[in-house]
């Protein structure tokens, strides 16, 4: 049973009595990569944080097209700045398949596999905090791939990289898209929302403005704020 669509209905997430994110109608699909796009501090992280469900609504739903500990299982989330696990590059990214239980010789022929898919193959015994920016972006793209999630939502993920670090994360994106993983993902970086989205979903004061394909956003936003934000303009 395929976990998509997945659909929110007036999902709202507060801190402090002040509204984060919300409320969110929003129908994902199970086809194409979504760039979320806006200002800083529109909301952008917090929205990929309570759609993966690692903050928690106050108000409305959130419903996968399966058992929420089905969806729970089948998808990835990668962090801007993502954390190194105290040990080798391949023992990182083995640390996935080893929480379910995967045999060691197994889960770290795995990781060596994927490491070398990402560019890391070389690296594999190197300690994982000696890495440099793009190549602890790429081990905890391996990481949150190798057990193949149906959904993989990123915030930000080629934010401090130089452009060719951009081009090898885009490159290992978009071949995880052309297989089975459906990306969620907000980035800063028009050019990079136009080179891998098929659509785009524009935030602003924690409320979607616009979600529309890629093509027709950035040829013609619906609302005036969205074409401000892309003329470079401040929008509040």
């Amino acid at each position: 049973m395929t976990m998509l669509p997945l659909i929110a209905k007036g999902a709202t997430v507060r801190r402090r009595g002040k509204v984060l994110v919300g409320p969110v109608d929003l129908k994902l699909g199970p086809n194409g990569t979504t760039m979320v796009i806006g200002p800083n501090g529109a909301g952008k992280t917090t929205l990929l944080k309570m759609l993966h469900g690692i903050v928690r609504m106050q108000k409305g739903t959130l419903d996968w097209a399966c058992p929420l500990e089905d969806a729970q299982q089948r998808q990835g989330f990668v962090f801007q700045t993502p954390v190194m696990l105290r040990r080798n590059v391949r023992d990182n990214i083995a640390y996935p398949l080893r929480l379910t239980k995967v045999p060691r010789a197994q889960a770290r022929a795995r990781a060596e596999d994927w490491a070398a898919l990402v560019g890391l193959g070389d690296a594999v015994m190197r300690p994982a905090h000696l890495l440099s920016g793009g190549e602890r972006q790429k081990l905890a793209l391996a990481r949150a791939l190798i057990r193949e999630p149906e959904v993989l939502f990123l915030d930000e993920p080629c934010a401090s990289l130089d452009g060719r670090a951009t081009r090898e994360i885009e490159e290992i994106l978009q071949a995880a898209a052309a297989g089975r993983t459906r990306i969620i993902m907000s980035t800063h970086n028009m050019g990079q929302a136009q080179r891998l989205g098929t659509e785009v979903i524009f935030v602003l004061n924690g409320r979607i403005h616009e979600f529309n394909p890629a093509e027709d956003f950035f040829a013609l936003p619906d609302t005036e704020q969205a074409r401000a934000f892309l003329r470079g303009d401040i929008v509040e």
